[in-house]
């Protein structure tokens, strides 16, 4: 089974997530390397959008039933390249010179929270799904290229809250706090809406790219600069 799915709607892409919970492991670094490459590719997309197929989940981040047995295992170059793919899915996120719009139809915790943040603007539902940082219950600290992709999209007394209470927050309270642009109450509402807002762009590439570039140096700085040497030492966990 396909992890995920490109499909075409006039000149925008939409990318749809397609293993449940959607939990990141080496094959979805990879598969998502892939899918941002393939968009990349076609001359006429002006936009992405991505999304899940699941009805509960949008992404529930870190797939620890892969994470921890490799740990054990001492599976530690494959820990190592996962995370450094990870990194580059942010990244590529971040950098992409198109718009990129996350329906999030449904729970984003952790770095499914994250992978929502890396978009430029995000779209939610109001009447299921949770966005939220699990990592304080589960003694995974967060990486400092993290961090800062938090910092983009959620206001500080937000993220301030979040990380260390570990709260589940609705999108109507992200919606209040500007961190989604509208939160809808039906997923068919929420899919209309943010493909709709997709539409509305037709920008050149090049200077799309160029702004978030500049815009987001300091970002991409923090993790080339402080993700590596943590996760060379592999302290994602602590006790």
């Amino acid at each position: 089974m396909d992890l995920v799915k490109i499909t075409y709607h006039g000149d925008v892409a939409l990318l749809t997530m397609e293993n449940g919970e959607n939990r990141h492991n080496p094959n979805f670094a990879e598969a998502m390397l892939a899918a941002l490459s393939s968009v990349l590719e076609n001359p006429d997309c002006k936009a992405l959008v991505l999304t899940s197929n699941d009805e509960k989940c949008f992404s529930l981040g870190i797939d620890t039933e892969w994470l921890m047995p490799a740990m054990k295992a001492q599976q530690f170059s494959d820990i190592k390249q996962f995370m450094y793919n990870m990194d580059e899915v942010f990244k590529t996120l971040l950098l992409f010179p198109l718009p990129v719009i996350a329906a999030i139809n449904g729970h984003a915790f952790g770095n499914g929270a994250i992978l929502a943040c890396a978009c430029d603007f995000r779209f939610m539902r109001s009447d299921k799904g949770f966005f939220c940082f699990p990592e304080v219950d589960l003694s995974i600290p967060f990486l400092p290229g993290m961090i800062e992709f938090v910092k983009k999209a959620l206001p500080y007394h937000r993220f301030n809250e979040m990380k260390l209470s570990g709260r589940r927050v609705s999108g109507r309270e992200l919606e209040q706090d500007h961190v989604v642009e509208k939160a809808y109450d039906t997923h068919a509402m929420l899919m209309e809406g943010a493909l709709n807002y997709a539409k509305t762009f037709d920008k050149k590439r090049g200077i799309f790219g160029e702004h978030k570039k500049r815009l987001h140096k300091h970002i991409i700085e923090t993790i080339e600069r402080e993700n590596k040497p943590l996760i060379e030492a592999l302290s994602l966990v602590i006790q």
